[in-house]
């Protein structure tokens, strides 16, 4: 609330008029309204220094207001002052209980004017934190727009590769990237064991540990690619799994080896999963939880993306 000088001069009105007696307006309306302790000892007690008599109720509220403006509390104490006093009843207190009704009716008037006013500032900048929302989240598909062009770009250049080993390894960095482009944690290549593994890459990913083995080679995958695998996901926390990513896929006896295992900690992925990503027909992340349910829940190490989207 803006305190105005119309809202000044009625919180005036309310110390000075409502209640009679200085010690019984202090405790009626000051102390409900939070008013400084230290300044409710004024108002009862400060003399004027030109006169030596104490101050009268109305100069002691205007010297209120100076003080509590000097802390930046004028605002919530005349708001304060204007919901008690719209609420006051006890007329018999007053000097004169037709102003005091009066100034009681123009607080209650003022109050719901305020509430209106703050309820449209609210409805306002709701409308505008939405609007900035919407903003920025138009932002953020473009950007994911643009960049996955481009990295569906890298890929059907890579398809057109002849060289198997700098496609395994430019296969690598274009899905760090992806996986970072759709909000997932991502560690590059390390070695660990004192540089006895090498580990192609990994991510974190709902509080769990991934590590990823990746092949574009023109034969299919065996189960013997996949088993250096499983040892570096054995060796590895008990919160962490394996994603055994082969473009042009794997030989048909892997998925049942895979399920004779009892672990169950590594599923498989495929170019088209990948290229399914690339050109935003599904997000990464719907995509793995997909797989990672499936293999979770159905003992399944393979479910093409067909099934998801």
């Amino acid at each position: 609330m803006t305190t105005d000088s119309d809202a000044r001069r009625l919180a005036i009105e309310v110390i000075s008029t409502l209640v009679n007696i200085k010690r019984t307006a202090a405790d009626l309306i000051l102390r409900k309204a939070a008013v400084p302790e230290p300044l409710i000892k004024r108002f009862l007690s400060e003399r004027d220094p030109a006169t030596g008599t104490k101050r009268s109720k109305r100069d002691a509220a205007a010297m209120i207001l100076e003080e509590v403006a000097k802390t930046g509390q004028e605002n919530e104490v005349v708001g304060n002052l204007i919901a008690v006093a719209s609420e006051f009843s006890a007329f018999h207190l007053s000097q004169d209980e037709f102003v005091a009704r009066g100034v009681q009716q123009k607080a209650a008037t003022y109050r719901g004017i305020l509430e209106e006013n703050e309820a449209k500032a609210r409805a306002a900048a709701a409308a505008d934190l939405e609007a900035a929302q919407r903003d920025r989240q138009k932002e953020q598909r473009e950007m994911v727009e643009r960049q996955s062009k481009l990295l569906l770009a890298q890929f059907d250049e890579l398809a057109r590769s002849d060289n198997p080993q700098h496609r395994g390894y430019m296969l690598e960095d274009l899905l760090n990237r992806a996986f970072d482009l759709h909000g997932i944690t991502v560690h590059k290549s390390f070695r660990r064991n004192d540089g006895g593994e090498q580990i192609d890459a990994a991510f974190e990913f709902d509080g769990w540990h991934y590590l990823v083995e990746c092949r574009w080679r023109e034969q299919l995958a065996d189960i013997r690619q996949l088993d250096g695998l499983s040892g570096q996901v054995t060796r590895s926390g008990r919160q962490t799994m394996g994603v055994f990513l082969s473009i042009n896929g794997w030989s048909p006896n892997v998925i049942q080896l895979l399920k004779q295992n009892p672990e169950k900690t590594i599923f498989l992925m495929e170019g088209y999963d990948l290229r399914a990503v690339l050109e935003q027909r599904i997000d990464m992340r719907r995509l793995l939880k997909g797989k990672i349910a499936a293999l979770n829940l159905e003992a399944e190490p393979y479910r093409s993306v067909l099934t998801m989207i």
